[in-house]
């Protein structure tokens, strides 16, 4: 079947986010020591810029303010090599503006054009091509701290690593938030491809046999199509949220790192050449005035969101259905999802199965508990969190 893409594709859904604003009183628990973090993260991402999808970019700031606030230490943002069909390259200035905005000091590492089997990867015209993964396997063997890893593009990367030195992430990896996929358990239903799995289904598909634990972040749980509006569905995190309830609040450096991207993208070309897109530099642009009239626009559109849950899990918190961030990530009766023990297997084809397993102690999967409040309590996270940076 045709895969269908999640970029750029606005659909209807419920929650009543806006009304929640006013309602919502999330804090955020003390900041951690950030000189004794539990554990390390590389972050591996389909970062683009021009952008194929603005979510990207609300998951590296959420990424960077998990950092600041000592959670983990950020080893490295990890981008996909672009595919070939889309003119953009991996978005190292938006890592050099969240860089500057925390104070943190985070590589850019960018990852192989195409898949290859570890032979493959050893030959000398393909090195070049891989010194993404040979960088993030140093990485992981240069920590002093266990290391964990989220994807929120292709599983490429991290799958040719892992087969490369499955003991490494047997001894180090402390665990894998993989957004991508249907989590339905109905075979047939699961055969419409998320978009993420469809970048790479036989690199997907091996990550569910990593010697370490694997938290599975499906985007939906049916992967809709046609005029089938979006929904996360009970196994599925998808969520939106209006732009207009959601950038005013942030710093001025942080509306200015969400504006330089929207500027040099599709959803906002319309009102200004290339050349104007192109022309301020990413330092001057993020210590620069604000562009009201930009901000005014992109806040009349929803932005569609996948990953959040599992950076607040990883980073040890779980969401309570009225929004409040809660230390502790086990699942509490009052937490909005849960990461439930699974016993789940995937084809060469990218097509998943999977079954309820209480014994499992490696393999777990993201389950919405209350949808009628999950959209609004991650939003409210997300706005409280991101309201911390500076």
């Amino acid at each position: 079947m045709t895969p269908l893409s999640r970029r750029g594709f606005f659909g209807a859904v419920g929650g009543g986010v806006a009304a929640y604003w006013g309602s919502a009183r999330a804090a955020l628990p003390p900041a951690t020591e950030a000189a004794n973090p539990e554990f390390a993260l590389i972050h591996c991402t389909d970062l683009f810029r021009p952008h194929a999808d603005p979510d990207d970019h609300f998951d590296l700031a959420t990424v960077f303010a998990l950092a600041a606030q000592g959670r983990f230490e950020l080893l490295a943002v990890m981008i996909d090599h672009p595919p070939s069909d889309l003119k953009a390259d991996p978005d190292v200035l938006a890592v050099a503006q969240m860089n500057r905005i925390t104070g943190v000091a985070v590589p850019v590492l960018t990852g192989c054009p195409r898949r290859l089997d570890p032979a493959e990867a050893l030959r000398p015209e393909n090195r070049a091509g891989t010194t993404g993964v040979t960088a993030l396997l140093k990485l992981m063997r240069a920590s002093r701290l266990p290391v964990v890893i989220s994807i929120v593009g292709s599983s490429r990367d991290v799958a040719l690593a892992a087969r490369l030195e499955p003991k490494l992430f047997a001894e180090k990896c402390a665990g894998v938030y993989l957004n991508s996929g249907s989590g339905t358990p109905d075979r047939a239903k699961a055969a419409r491809l998320e978009y993420n799995v469809s970048l790479d289904p036989v690199s997907y598909a091996a990550l569910f046999d990593l010697p370490c634990p694997l938290y599975w972040l499906p985007c939906f749980e049916v992967v809709p199509g046609g005029n089938q509006p979006m929904a996360a569905g009970e196994f599925g995190t998808y969520y939106r949220f209006l732009q207009k309830d959601f950038l005013p609040r942030l710093s001025p450096h942080l509306q200015n790192y969400f504006a330089f991207m929207f500027k040099q993208g599709d959803s906002d070309k319309g009102f200004q050449s290339e050349a104007e897109a192109l022309r301020p530099s990413w330092l001057r642009y993020l210590e620069g005035p604000r562009d009201e009239a930009l901000l005014e626009r992109q806040g009349r559109n929803y932005r569609n969101v996948w990953s959040t849950a599992g950076f607040f899990h990883a980073a040890g918190f779980s969401i309570a259905a009225d929004g409040q961030i809660r230390e502790g990530k086990n699942s509490a009766s009052a937490a909005v999802y849960s990461f439930d023990p699974v016993r789940v297997r995937c084809g060469a084809d990218g097509i998943t199965e999977w079954s309820p397993d209480s014994g499992s102690r490696n393999r777990f999967l993201f389950h919405v508990r209350d949808s009628g409040r999950y959209p609004a309590a991650l939003t409210a996270a997300l706005r409280t969190l991101l309201c911390s940076l500076p």
